[in-house]
């Protein structure tokens, strides 16, 4: 069994895999003071629930955007597992595709990851929107290479500095106006349901456009994180949405630098 790591600025995903089937997953708030031993406890709970045991777990991989969160992660590895976790990291292992960038130690392991994945699913150019903390717009050639992108604060981030920064604005969903209610807010919460979530799809399909103009047809636009499928409900720019995207290409990744790695 494969378990792969997903740190967000958030959330970190735990994905258990066996081959290229994600068997569970689960979440937990982003720290970067929590220890090996508090990931252990908690991830032990949870593995006792679906009669899975510590020594089934024979591999893991990293992927992350905190740095303070990566040493307690690989030492959990190494103290419960016994196995010595491989790290998404630019220039140390093999990524599979080619990184169009004049300094490609910038880019966020999240968006190689995804990259990785969506591009052994989906033939031609790629646009990948990620829902997260910030909402990343990332390109992927036809052949392959990673070729930069865009990266937008996500709604929440947007939401909750429009509510910390406006003293009589409450804090509210992510959320259309309900049913029947236009674009012009009668009220002060449907003046801002219309605001984050009509001009954050202004925002995306502006974006998705712009970026599409740059790049050869045809380009397929795929949608990842937890609002992707909030937000494709009401645009025809985001044609696809795979909410384990980032986790495929962890265990797509694996694959390839074990194979890589055996004699």
């Amino acid at each position: 069994m494969l378990l792969a790591i997903d740190v967000g600025n958030t959330n970190i995903v735990f994905a258990l895999c066996m081959g290229d089937t994600i068997v569970h997953r689960w979440r937990i708030s982003t720290s970067g003071d929590r220890t090996a031993d508090e990931y252990a406890v908690w991830l032990h709970q949870l593995l006792a629930l679906e009669g899975v045991s510590l020594a089934e777990i024979d591999a893991a991989i990293i992927s992350t955007v905190v740095p303070p969160a990566l040493f307690n992660l690989q030492r959990l590895c190494r103290k419960y597992f016994q196995v010595e976790p491989l790290v998404v990291a630019v220039g140390q292992i093999d990524l599979g595709l080619t990184i169009d960038l004049p300094n490609p130690a910038e880019v966020g392991a999240d968006r190689l990851v995804n990259a990785v994945a969506a591009h052994a699913i989906w033939p031609g150019g790629l646009i990948i929107v990620d829902f997260g903390t910030a909402t990343t717009f990332d390109i992927v050639s036809a052949d392959g290479a990673y070729q930069g992108g865009a990266i937008a604060p996500g709604p929440n981030l947007s939401m909750d500095a429009l509510y910390q920064a406006a003293a009589k604005l409450p804090r509210i969903a992510i959320e259309p106006p309900p049913e029947g209610k236009g674009a012009i807010g009668k009220g002060t919460v449907h003046a801002m349901q219309s605001g984050l979530f009509w001009g954050y799809v202004g925002l995306i399909e502006g974006l998705v456009a712009r970026l599409a103009a740059e790049m050869p047809p045809p380009v397929t636009v795929i949608g990842t994180g937890g609002l992707a499928t909030l937000f494709q409900r009401h645009t025809t720019a985001i044609a696809h949405v795979d909410y384990d995207l980032t986790i495929r290409g962890l265990i797509r990744l694996h694959a390839l630098n074990t194979k890589t790695q055996t004699p």
